[in-house]
């Protein structure tokens, strides 16, 4: 019996929707990344699942295989480049593996573990998007003919940034161990350049710099509790 992911995959692309009948699993825990991918993939005409989690992801993966998979390298249980290993090895194996990150040292390390190519986040440019998802992909993915280019910008909605704020939130209110500021400067770090938010990117920044020296960080871990805890004051519903 045939799903509706088999019946997309045979329509074929065309020059506005470039990437039809393509299948994406997007392996990313901010809400705020997942939701501007979901916008790039619905402008190419490509399917998205999302996983928020290695976990969840390997899940997915037992009854369903995409096209394209997408890995944050940093989730909540573990590198996306194990996750990049394993798909890379893997028989039959998907047609892309995509490495996203806000951290550009991280290119090398998915790279080594697989990946075929690498985005930097923010990625808010359709015409970049599509582009790099369409150079990975074999001939017969390709739209025939000239494709027409677009330079749009999307824009995630801010309820997304919100509810990503929300779980910083929490994550602050626990233990100011290692584990908890290393994911905490990582996922903090990402969503706050996607924002273009320059001062909590900043402090998440200082935070990092303190952590990696192996100087106390109760400075650094307050004024960004404080910074986060403003930002939801500011987007809070009326």
């Amino acid at each position: 019996m045939e799903t509706l992911d088999d019946f997309l995959k045979g329509r074929p692309p065309t020059s506005a929707r470039p990437l039809l009948g393509v299948t994406v699993l997007l392996v990313e825990d901010s809400r705020f990344a997942a939701e501007g991918f979901r916008l790039l993939c619905l402008r190419s005409g490509a399917r998205i699942r999302r996983a928020d989690s290695l976990f969840h992801a390997r899940r997915h993966l037992r009854v369903y295989r995409p096209t394209v998979v997408i890995v944050d390298m940093t989730l909540p249980d573990g590198s996306g480049a194990d996750l990049i290993a394993d798909l890379s090895a893997a028989v039959p194996r998907v047609d892309a593996i995509i490495a996203v990150s806000g951290d550009p040292d991280m290119e090398a390390v998915a790279t080594a573990a697989g990946a075929d190519g690498f985005m930097l986040k923010p990625v808010e440019r359709i015409a970049v998007f599509q582009s790099a998802v369409l150079s990975l992909l074999p001939t017969d993915r390709q739209p025939v003919g000239p494709r027409v280019i677009s330079d749009d910008l999307i824009a995630p909605d801010q309820i997304a940034y919100r509810d990503d704020l929300s779980h910083v939130a929490e994550v602050l209110s626990g233990e100011e161990d290692g584990a908890a500021i290393d994911y905490l400067t990582q996922f903090l770090g990402g969503v706050a350049r996607s924002a273009h938010d320059v001062s909590l990117s900043d402090a998440v920044d200082a935070l990092a710099a303190r952590h990696g020296e192996g100087a106390p960080v109760r400075a650094e871990f307050a004024r960004l509790a404080a910074l986060v805890q403003n930002r939801l004051t500011e987007t809070s519903p009326m």
